[in-house]
């Protein structure tokens, strides 16, 4: 019989413990972005949740339910408002493209006195007032060269509104047994982490929901205050293009992107006034705002570096694409309080008979 105090036996176990944990992340490895958006949505609704919880008198496969077509609702109507004003947009914009090349505006004197610039764009207007069909007919030729590229993105689309129900399908089951999915948690982490677990996982927990609320909330006012600013251009669907800036405003330094643009849209119509009051509105408002908001947000919690989040941000979107934007910024921000934590306690006087 062999010895079971030998390394040997107590070698196997972790082996086969490593060998199953390496076949369950193979396994689940094409669901780690749904898994990833329904723990993020669940986390920062949890209170909601909470509160249907005590009005369905505790049913919890009840109060998953509401919750989870709550969440649905949230996020699919905006979509789908969305889809509907793009498609909208997209119907006017052919003619007003049309339109444009047939009959370019004139360019103001301080532009065209720009170094290079300048030069390049008074050629461009005059070989689009010698030829405008030939930038329509370029443009055909272009889409056609790259119909690959816009089948694939078409099938990217497809995929992610099949990964958003499997995210809300798996909401569900998180609302309904994520109480009891952390309470196994936490038994299993004491096993291995100690006394100190509830105190890591606390830290752990508010640095998660500073940095998610941070982001979000920041990009929802600054997406709000460029709408307004488009609105008082006379840009056309400035809540949509709110939409658009509010996403851009979730990657450190990408606003600029989305409010220079449609400056610059409205330079190219002649509207020289609002392009330069966007882009001020832009660079006043709209981008200083996130040095105001965010630091407050997460700083509400400790000290978490900008160089932190910065690299959270870009390197989450590296490794795990569009989920990368929370999943990076929270891995590092519950690495550095958990640290915190565990430097802390090093720090801290040794209690009786620890």
């Amino acid at each position: 019989m062999p010895d079971s105090s030998s390394p040997y036996s107590r070698l196997v176990p972790w082996l086969a413990l490593a060998g199953l944990t390496a076949l369950v992340g193979l396994v689940m490895s094409p669901f780690l972005a749904p898994l990833a958006w329904a723990g993020i949505i669940a986390y920062t609704s949890w209170p909601l949740m909470e509160r249907l919880r005590g009005r369905c008198g505790g049913r919890d496969t009840l109060a998953a339910g509401l919750a989870t077509a709550l969440a649905g609702l949230t996020l699919v109507v905006p979509l789908v408002w969305l889809i509907w004003l793009a498609q909208d947009e997209v119907g006017q914009l052919y003619p007003a493209v049309r339109s444009f090349v047939a009959a370019p505006p004139e360019l103001p004197d301080w532009l065209t006195g720009a170094p290079w610039l300048g030069d390049w764009l008074v050629h461009q207007r005059t070989a689009l007032l010698d030829d405008p069909q030939g930038m329509i007919v370029a443009a055909k030729a272009w889409f056609a060269g790259h119909a690959n590229e816009v089948a694939s993105f078409a099938g990217g689309l497809g995929k992610n509104l099949a990964k958003l129900a499997l995210a809300l399908m798996t909401l569900f089951f998180v609302y309904r047994d994520g109480a009891r999915m952390v309470r196994e948690l936490r038994h299993v982490l004491a096993r291995f982490l100690g006394p100190r677990t509830n105190a890591y996982l606390s830290a752990a927990g508010a640095t998660t929901r500073a940095v998610v609320y941070g982001f979000l909330l920041t990009a929802i006012v600054q997406g709000a205050l460029a709408g307004l600013g488009y609105w008082v251009a006379g840009l056309g669907s400035p809540v949509m293009l709110g939409i658009i800036t509010a996403l851009f405003a979730l990657i450190p330094f990408a606003t600029p992107i989305a409010w220079g643009s449609a400056g610059a849209w409205l330079l190219l119509q002649g509207e020289t006034g609002a392009a330069i009051g966007v882009w001020l509105w832009g660079a006043a408002v709209v981008s200083q705002i996130d040095n105001v908001l965010r630091p407050i947000f997460i700083s509400s919690i400790g000290d978490i570096p900008f160089l932190l989040v910065l690299f959270g941000v870009l390197g989450g979107i590296l490794a795990f694409g569009l989920v990368g934007l929370f999943a990076g910024p929270v891995v590092l921000a519950v690495a550095w309080a958990v640290w915190g934590e565990w430097t802390a306690h090093l720090d801290a006087p040794s209690e009786p008979g620890s």
